[in-house]
């Protein structure tokens, strides 16, 4: 009963974001916590859609095999980002010519173990959003088609201790809006300086 809850929660939730309109929904039977879902857009093209849920539910590798997977370009906006996982995969990803770009929320300036410096000096592009009081954003979008985004952080703690859910949906209507707002930000975000 609660997992159809769930399930129903998210398909409004997706039926929002796409527009709604002649959507078709269908649940791929699976034991496990993690969910695949199969929509499709208002155009009719396919829409999939998978679930992930912490503590140790996957998350960081869910994310992992999508950064590797990619081929074009990789847009993130995140809050926290300590995971050594995820910045590597980042790091390796810009390393094989794809066009890595990063906003974070300038608390990482102050934390401990943070990603921010070690992206700088591989070369990714790394600005700061502090036009906000928090830049709480957890998103990538990939290859202009991919969209990943949650209440996951991008740290350690996320995956191993926190209650946090993980989207990656496969649109590229919606990464288009995504990567819309993600401009917005990236627009009025400072060059990452490294402190002193």
């Amino acid at each position: 009963m609660q997992l159809k809850l769930i399930s129903i929660i998210l398909l409004m939730i997706i039926s929002a974001c796409l527009g709604g309109a002649g959507m078709h929904y269908y649940i791929k039977p699976n034991k496990d916590i993690n969910k695949e879902i199969q929509t499709t857009d208002r155009e009719g093209g396919p829409v999939g859609v998978k679930v992930r849920f912490s503590p140790k539910g996957g998350c960081t590798e869910a994310i992992v095999y999508a950064i590797n997977n990619a081929t074009k370009s990789i847009l993130v906006q995140a809050y926290s980002f300590t995971s050594d996982a995820i910045e590597t995969a980042l790091i390796d990803a810009h390393r094989r010519g794809v066009d890595v770009h990063v906003i974070l929320d300038r608390s990482q300036y102050e934390m401990k173990g943070t990603a921010t410096d070690n992206l700088f000096t591989a070369g990714v592009d790394v600005k700061m959003d502090k036009k906000h009081a928090i830049a709480h954003n957890k998103v990538m979008v990939i290859d202009g088609f991919s969209v990943i985004t949650g209440s996951f952080n991008f740290t350690r703690q996320a995956e191993i201790s926190n209650a946090e859910n993980l989207l990656i949906l496969n649109s590229s209507n919606l990464a288009a809006l995504y990567t819309d707002n993600w401009n917005v930000h990236y627009a009025h975000s400072e060059p990452y300086v490294r402190p002193k």
